[in-house]
């Protein structure tokens, strides 16, 4: 299958680590311009020089995506330094855990702060250049803590809930311009985030890190978790040609885990 993403410009928030970075090779791996976003420098650092061993060459913008300047800069220089841009893919935030006693208005800001808004904002800040080329490709990497609720993740939660009604949102409104906009729901994913939780719960539990991976991976029907290039994958087949007529769709990658629709 060929997805036509040769000298697209692709702009990925979150781009320095995990899906974000696995999402950054695939692409640029099928010969699309691609920046990546983050926060951190050292971050940036570390992605630029993984994607520089793989023989890649991408951008690498340092912006916090919370805020509507840096997220506006962000998409500026992508244009300025590669062209118009193609295809966006919000992979930046991971809202933190909290006992159910820490919940306060710290908490809830905290979740929308490092989920909602790095992913609307970016939709802001490439959404007129979209329309006014009538074209382009939203992807947004969510999570389905927005669809079962735990109690240690709920202000995570319910920010990924919201990023899912503004996706399905911006595609009813902007699927008469040409763009399309998606969602994928990974759930447990082999990022270094992930792999710290597992060291904590085998800590916690007094076990082997390899019996709480097991223990973790028992409870999902197809026996793992699931690994960045496989969400990246997901990601690339919605941005391409090959999903023209996808829009407005949350895909879930949880391995079947949670039994919901």
């Amino acid at each position: 299958m060929k997805l036509g993403l040769e000298n697209k410009v692709v702009l990925i928030t979150g781009g320095s680590k995990g899906i974000g970075l696995a999402c950054a090779q695939a692409f640029a791996g099928e010969g699309a311009r691609v920046a990546i976003a983050s926060r951190s420098h050292e971050n940036l650092d570390r992605a630029r020089q993984t994607l520089t061993r793989d023989k890649f060459e991408v951008l690498a913008l340092r912006g916090d995506m919370s805020r509507l300047e840096d997220a506006q800069a962000v998409a500026a220089t992508t244009e300025k330094m590669l062209g118009p841009i193609d295809v966006l893919v919000n992979s930046a935030g991971a809202a933190k855990r909290f006992q159910i006693d820490a919940y306060d208005a710290e908490a809830w800001h905290q979740g929308m702060d490092a989920k909602f808004f790095p992913c609307v904002l970016a939709m802001d800040a490439v959404r007129p250049g979209m329309i006014e080329r009538r074209q382009g490709s939203v992807i947004n990497i969510i999570g389905m803590g927005g669809k079962a609720a735990q109690q240690i993740f709920l202000s995570g939660g319910a920010a990924n809930a919201a990023l899912m009604l503004v996706t399905v949102g911006w595609a009813s409104a902007l699927g008469h311009y040409g763009i399309r906009v998606n969602g994928i729901n990974p759930g447990s994913t082999l990022t270094d985030r992930v792999q710290a939780g597992i060291r904590a719960e085998a800590q916690a539990q007094g076990i082997t890190e390899a019996e709480a991976l097991e223990r973790s991976q028992s409870k999902i029907p197809l026996g793992r978790f699931g690994k960045p290039e496989e969400v990246a994958a997901v990601t690339l087949f919605l941005a391409s040609d090959q999903a023209s007529y996808v829009t407005g769709v949350v895909i879930p990658m949880d391995g079947g885990q949670a039994s919901v629709i």
